[in-house]
């Protein structure tokens, strides 16, 4: 009940001088607009009692906040909805463990490939970290020994923090197995469910350590999309996938690709389209797209994206949009004239862009690789830029140690 409920949670983070995003429960709109106002936009909704993320929201603006709490009403009349600070550009850290009456006898740190924002049950993890600076992971380390303590946990446990600017924020703590406990014990070759149960069971068990290992383990998310119809093959905040793949390499490149290339994708061979909304995107992919020239891509990108990559130096050709020509983006992803569709949109509110989702759905339907987030398309461009599809290895579980 200490961890499950916010009030208590919250009151023993604040006890134990631990920093969580801004939070409180509201009844009413316009009480929940007078915080919004008070801690900024955007600002996080969780509607009580919903599982997988259910009618969660990011609202940009108070327009987004009363049309996204009428939606949760329904679902949640009789019980109050947590509004909380979303921090943008953060990234998202995940600790499990297994505690023996307080004391943490293993853990296991896992890095979101995605930034804060996406549900973990759609994220793309890495373990062990690879990008994760020391102190931070010594600093979740130390948290987790201080809530464990605190709630004298006698089991598995899962801590959720966002990072930014070498601040740490605990989320939530679970008191239970998460769904990465089998992929960190794959990994790792610590069977962490059967610690769980040793534990639970009074049997004695020797602390366990996971930081020293020589490979890297990626668990990528399944999604059923083109069995969907009409759904926008979009992440956010409500879970969407379906299942998920784990695979192994000597780096996170080869692991990576090989976790993308199990759930279904192909590696791209010659054409590749961009959609990039907003500048500060265009700017943040540019080194991916320069990248991508130097691989020998033939570029292809809707209008405002082609003409930021012409001003920028980078040739390609432009798209027209869907209502406007005869020969337009749909065609091209219709005709199979397009490898992979890397469509990043600035915001959720985004998805009510018509053209927009029309290039997302037409993807799916017609089976080409598509990237709606950023961090994740990055780490893929950057992937391929180092490993071709003969690089990687097949190796039994075993032979990696």
């Amino acid at each position: 009940d200490n961890a499950e409920d916010r009030h208590k949670f919250s009151r023993l983070l604040d006890t134990l001088k631990i920093d969580q995003p801004e939070w409180n429960e509201f009844t009413n709109l316009d009480s929940a607009k007078t915080f919004a106002k008070k801690i900024g936009y955007p600002v996080l909704i969780r509607p009580s009692y919903v599982l997988s993320g259910s009618a969660m929201n990011v609202a940009l603006n108070q327009g987004d906040l009363e049309a996204f709490l009428r939606k949760a009403s329904i679902l949640s009349e009789d019980h109050p909805v947590v509004l909380s600070k979303f921090i943008t550009e953060a990234k998202e850290i995940e600790l499990d463990a297994v505690a023996c009456n307080g004391e943490i006898v293993t853990s296991a740190m896992i890095e979101h490939v995605e930034n804060a924002g996406i549900h973990s049950g759609d994220s793309t993890m890495i373990f062990p970290p690879q990008k994760l600076y020391l102190e931070t992971i010594r600093r979740a380390r130390e948290i987790a020994k201080k809530i464990a303590g605190s709630l004298k946990i006698n089991g598995p446990f899962n801590i959720q923090f966002i990072a930014k600017d070498n601040e740490l924020k605990v989320i939530e703590c679970n008191l239970r197995a998460s769904r990465s406990f089998p992929f960190i014990s794959k990994v790792s070759k610590v069977n962490f469910a059967e610690i769980a149960t040793k534990v639970i069971l009074g049997v004695q068990v020797e602390k366990r350590s996971t930081l020293d290992l020589d490979y890297v383990g990626v668990k990528a998310p399944q999604f059923s999309f083109s069995r969907l119809k009409g759904a926008d093959p979009i992440l956010g905040v409500e879970m969407a996938s379906t299942g998920e793949v784990a695979c192994f390499g000597d780096d996170v490149y080869e692991a990576f690709l090989k976790a993308i290339i199990s759930t279904g994708n192909k590696i791209p061979r010659s054409n590749v389209l961009l959609s990039l909304g907003g500048k500060k995107t265009k700017y943040k992919f540019l080194e991916s797209v320069k990248k991508l020239k130097e691989l020998n891509f033939n570029i292809y990108a809707t209008e405002h994206t082609s003409m930021f990559l012409k001003e920028n130096g980078i040739e390609n050709e432009m798209l027209h949009k869907i209502h406007e020509k005869d020969l337009t983006v749909l065609d091209y992803i219709k005709n199979g004239k397009l490898d992979l569709v890397i469509n990043i949109i600035v915001n959720h509110s985004e998805k009510k862009l018509e053209d927009e989702y029309l290039i997302r759905r037409t993807a799916v339907e017609f089976g080409i690789p598509l990237l709606t987030n950023l961090q994740l398309a990055d780490l893929f461009v950057e992937s391929i830029s180092k490993k071709k599809q003969e690089d990687l290895k097949i190796k039994a579980w075993d032979e990696y140690s």
